[in-house]
C-alpha cells in the first residue's frame, strides 16, 4: 500500500510540475514579440481569445507615448519592456537613438545613441530592434550596428557595415534591415560584392565569416536591399534567405553563397521579406515587378532554385508592407505603392480574390486569431477575415492624428499580449484587443 501511495505522490509531483511548466511557456510565448515580424519572423501572431469585430471607432485605446521621434521602426516587446527605434535630442544634439519603453509605467527607460540622423525627406530609423538574452541589437541608417544592454541602455559593441564589413553603397533611403540572432551569431546583410552577408559572434561583435556574392544576373545595384533575414531548411540545407537589391540570395550557416534569383529584382527599392515555407520560397517586389513561387532542390553538396511560377506585376507585387502565409494562402497587399488586399493560393499562384483596399497608400499586414491586420499609409487600421474563399472586411478605424504623427504610417502592426502597438513617428497608441 505504502508504494502505490509513493507512486501516486511521485505522479502528483510530476503532474503539478508540468502544469506549471506549461503556464511559465504560456506566459513567455503571450508576452513576447522580440524581433521584426515576430518570433518567427512570419507576421503570424499566434495568440487567440482575440476581438473578431472592432467596435466602431476602433479598439479601445489604453495609452499612448509621445517622444519617440522621426522614423518608421515598429516595435519589439520582451520581458515588460518595449523597443524601438527613433530620431531625438540626446546629450543636446540629434541622433538615431535606440529607444526603451517600461509597459507597465508607460515611460522611457532609456536612449542609447546609434549613429548620426538623415536629413532626407523621408529620414529616421527603419529598423526594429533584436531582443536576445538580455541584449537589444539594432542597424541605424548609416550601417551602424550596435548591441546594447537592455537593462541599462549602454552599448556593449558596434560594427558598420561599411567600413569594419565590406559592405557596398549604403541605399538611396539607407540602411533598413533588422538583424537576426541564430543561436550564437548575429547574420547582417552588408551588401555588394564583396560581403553580402556577414556573421558575428553576437556577444562581442567578433567576425565569423563574410559571405561574398557572385554576378548573378542584370538587375539591380551591388547593394543591400531593404529586405530582412530569414532562415530557410529547403532541400535539407539550413541557409540563411536575403531580398538585396540584385536579388533574392541564399548563404549557407558556414558563410557559403548558395544560390541566387536576379529576376525578382528591381532597380529602384526591393523591400519585402520573403515567406519560406519548407523546401518553397514565395517572393515580391513592387515598382511593375511581380511575385515568384521557387522551390529549392539538391544540387551535389549545394543547392539550386527551380521557379514554380511567376506572378506578373498585374497579379501581385508588393512593394512594402511585406505578407503573411496563412494555411496554404499568401495574403498580403498588391499594386505599387498601394495595398489592395490580395489572397494567392501559394502552391498554384491562383488569385482567390482582390478587394477594394478600405484605406490609402500601401498596407503593413499582420496575422492574428484568424482575421488579418491591414495597417494603411494614411493611418487606417483593417480587420480582415483570413479566409480564401471570400474577402470580409470586418472592421476598419483611423489613427487618431496628433502633433509629431505627421509621416506616412509604414510601421508594422504588432499584438503582444492582447494590446495592438501602433507606431506613427514620433508617437506610440496601444489597444486592447482583447475579448471582454
Amino acid at each position: 500500500m505504502s508504494i502505490l501511495k509513493n507512486i501516486k505522490n511521485r505522479i502528483d509531483v510530476v503532474f503539478l510540475g508540468l502544469i506549471i511548466f506549461l503556464f511559465c511557456c504560456g506566459i513567455v510565448t503571450a508576452a513576447d514579440w522580440p524581433q521584426f515580424r515576430g518570433p518567427n519572423r512570419d507576421g503570424l501572431c499566434t495568440e487567440t481569445g482575440l476581438l473578431k469585430s472592432w467596435p466602431q471607432g476602433g479598439p479601445k485605446l489604453l495609452w499612448e507615448l509621445s517622444g519617440l521621434g522621426t522614423g518608421y521602426s515598429s516595435v519589439a516587446v520582451a520581458d515588460g519592456k518595449l523597443y524601438t527605434m527613433g530620431d531625438i535630442k540626446i546629450d543636446s544634439e540629434d541622433a538615431q537613438c535606440v529607444i526603451a519603453v517600461d509597459l507597465a509605467a508607460q515611460e522611457i527607460l532609456w536612449a542609447a545613441k546609434v549613429g548620426p540622423i538623415h536629413t532626407d525627406q523621408r529620414g529616421g530609423p527603419r529598423c526594429i530592434p533584436t531582443v536576445d538574452d538580455g541584449l537589444v541589437y539594432a542597424v541605424g541608417t548609416s550601417g551602424d550596428l550596435v548591441c546594447i544592454d537592455a537593462a541599462t541602455g549602454r552599448v556593449r559593441w558596434k560594427k558598420n557595415l561599411q567600413k569594419d564589413l565590406g559592405g557596398g553603397n549604403n541605399p538611396q533611403w539607407k540602411f533598413s534591415e533588422s538583424p537576426l540572432i541564430d543561436g550564437g551569431a548575429l547574420l547582417c546583410t552588408p551588401g555588394g560584392h564583396e560581403t553580402v552577408m556577414a556573421a558575428l559572434n553576437k556577444t562581442n561583435g567578433d567576425l565569423l565569416w563574410k559571405c561574398p556574392m557572385p554576378d548573378i544576373g542584370p538587375k539591380g545595384k551591388p547593394e543591400a536591399g531593404y529586405s530582412s533575414i530569414v532562415i530557410s531548411y529547403g532541400a535539407g540545407v539550413k541557409q540563411y534567405v536575403q531580398l538585396t537589391n540584385e536579388g533574392l540570395v541564399s548563404v549557407s550557416e558556414d558563410g557559403k553563397f548558395l544560390w541566387g534569383y536576379n529576376k525578382i529584382a528591381n532597380r529602384v527599392a526591393n523591400i519585402p521579406t520573403p515567406v519560406v515555407d519548407g523546401d518553397y520560397i514565395f517572393t515580391s517586389t513592387g515598382y511593375q515587378t511581380g511575385s515568384a513561387l521557387l522551390k529549392l532542390v539538391r544540387d551535389g553538396q549545394g543547392v539550386k532554385t527551380e521557379e514554380v511560377y511567376w506572378l506578373d506585376k498585374d497579379k501581385f507585387q508588393n512593394t512594402h508592407g511585406g505578407f503573411v502565409k496563412v494555411g496554404d494562402y499568401i495574403y498580403g497587399g498588391h499594386n505599387h505603392n498601394r495595398g489592395v488586399p490580395t489572397c494567392i493560393d501559394m502552391r498554384t499562384g491562383q488569385i482567390m480574390w482582390h478587394a477594394e483596399q478600405p484605406g490609402g497608400g500601401s498596407a503593413a499586414v499582420l496575422h492574428a486569431d484568424g482575421n488579418l491586420i491591414f495597417r494603411y499609409e494614411d493611418g487606417v487600421v483593417a480587420l480582415i477575415e483570413a479566409n480564401p474563399q471570400k474577402y470580409n472586411l470586418k472592421s476598419t478605424f483611423k489613427l487618431p492624428k496628433r502633433e509629431g504623427a505627421v509621416r506616412e504610417c509604414w510601421a508594422y502592426p504588432v499584438i503582444s499580449d492582447g494590446r495592438l502597438y501602433l507606431r506613427h513617428a514620433d508617437v506610440l497608441f496601444v489597444y486592447d484587443v482583447k475579448e471582454q
